[in-house]
């Protein structure tokens, strides 16, 4: 109890000098408190009275930390522009660097916000071996592998010279620097950054001032005079322009760019969202020129000391664990994915005449489902005996000589897994002689000269007709037991 005890108020002193800290730096909580919610959940928004525009909290955008903040840093800046210009290192790559770095810093005036971030964090990449081990045979588990080891060449190969070279050029001599630290900042990064959709102008004053310039000598010779290309500091996932209100003319456009918003980004999540995250381009919204604010999703007002939660987006319980460290009972988000490795096919039996159907059939190796699909098993909910019997099945499947022979079975399109799928289990189910039997149809279609190739429905056809569905669902079985 007395660890707890501690804890608070240890807690309550970093949040009242973040608070202080915040409004040095022109952050207006408007409607909203962040408090405190114990060890587990570490700081929360909640609600505080009532605002008639719905405006919760308001962040000038000079506080967020960019990839364009971190390039006008005087210590960082000169040091990565080079690099960053040339490709050598990305937009995620800046920011988690400055992070690291300003956690490293004794005079880093960032250690106000710095303090209340947590110091460990529980996705896998902080799992102990054994820990990690409850993982094995998941898809997460290789992710994680493979994350720990790319992380760990990124910090030998670049992170930690530079960031010895910045704490020298800082005046520091003393700090050490180790992986930890940058495992901090990119779990920091990843669970707290936000994407932002800025104002074209803003990202890129120096284009807008070069085309007013040019627009007084030429309107109309619609000639670029800048290589500055927005394509490495946007989310190529939200290449949709959209406005943002009090920004007119040719710079109305969204850039959208990652990056960290203090006092925003201590919102939690959850499934039924209660605010989002607007930006106000000239303050027309909030007064607030160049700013981004937390902004109610509810109709009705807050009632007091309520949280105020924001949606991570649609996740499944595999991503959020990856990404946050915790999972959500009863996701509707949640999915599966069954996946045929095609390293465990090249070591099976005729693995070569399996690759080659695979190939003509263009086939599906994994397939991704909703979880709530799998709650009736193979069959989804509803499904009764009189679902069409296959009819949809056996006319899709081609008319030879030889097809038709194998009865369609009664459960045909009623298993919720993608007969893409299934078929690419059939395939490589097969046995020596159903092999032989498949090649002996293809053969008899078209001729042993072979003057042109099947396609991908007669191979899949053929496939069905040599060995029928019993190897593909027993290999399925064998699929989901290791999920």
């Amino acid at each position: 109890m007395a660890s707890e005890e501690e804890a608070a108020a240890a807690a309550a002193a970093k949040l009242e000098r973040l608070l202080q800290w915040l409004q040095v730096n022109k952050v207006e909580l408007r409607g909203c408190n962040i408090k405190y919610c114990g060890q587990n959940k570490g700081f929360g928004v909640f609600s505080s009275n009532d605002v008639s525009d719905g405006v919760l909290l308001v962040v000038p955008l000079d506080l967020a930390i960019t990839p364009m903040r971190v390039l006008q840093d005087p210590l960082v800046g000169p040091e990565c522009r080079s690099m960053f210009e040339e490709g050598e290192v990305d937009d995620r790559f800046l920011m988690i660097l400055f992070l690291m770095l300003e956690r490293l810093r004794n005079n880093s005036s960032w250690k106000p916000y710095l303090d209340m971030l947590p110091t460990t964090f529980g996705n896998p990449l902080w799992f102990t071996d054994d820990e990690l081990l409850e993982l094995k045979g998941t898809t997460l588990y290789r992710a994680t592998e493979l994350q720990r080891k790319r992380l760990l060449s990124l910090y030998e190969d670049k992170v930690k010279g530079l960031v010895q070279k910045l704490l020298i050029l800082d005046g520091d001599l003393e700090s050490e620097v180790c992986f930890e630290d940058f495992l901090w900042a990119n779990s920091v990064f990843w669970t707290r950054a936000l994407n932002i959709p800025l104002p074209r102008s803003y990202v890129f004053p120096q284009v807008q001032e070069d085309q007013d310039s040019q627009s007084s000598l030429s309107i109309d010779s619609g000639v670029s005079h800048s290589d500055i290309s927005a394509g490495d500091l946007t989310d190529r996932k939200d290449e949709e322009r959209s406005k943002v209100p009090g920004v007119d003319g040719q710079f109305n456009e969204t850039v959208w760019v990652e990056g960290l918003v203090p006092g925003i980004d201590f919102c939690n999540h959850d499934l039924k969202a209660v605010a989002t995250w607007e930006v106000d381009g000239t303050g027309m919204t909030t007064g607030v020129p160049h700013s981004m604010y937390l902004l109610s999703a509810e109709k009705t007002s807050f009632q007091m000391e309520k949280e105020i939660t924001i949606s991570y987006g649609n996740k499944g319980n595999e991503e959020l664990l990856y990404l946050y460290g915790f999972v959500i009972d009863n996701n509707p988000d949640e999915y599966l994915m069954v996946h045929y490795p095609v390293e465990a096919i090249q070591n099976a039996p005729f693995s070569d005449s399996k690759m080659q159907l695979l190939e003509a059939q263009k086939a599906e190796m994994r397939c991704l489902l909703p979880k709530r699909l799998l709650a009736h098993g193979f069959f989804p909910a509803g499904t009764t005996s009189n679902d069409d019997n296959g009819k949809g099945k056996s006319e899709k499947i081609c008319s030879f000589s030889w097809s038709g022979q194998r009865r369609i079975p009664s459960y045909a399109n009623k298993l919720v897994f993608p007969e893409e799928f299934l078929t690419t289990l059939r395939t490589i189910a097969m046995q020596e002689d159903e092999l032989f039997k498949a090649s002996s149809f293809l053969e008899e279609l078209v001729g042993s000269e072979g003057v042109r190739q099947p396609t991908d429905t007669e191979v899949r056809t053929a496939v069905w007709e040599a060995c029928g569905d019993s190897g593909a669902l027993q290999l399925l079985f064998d699929l989901l037991q290791t999920k």
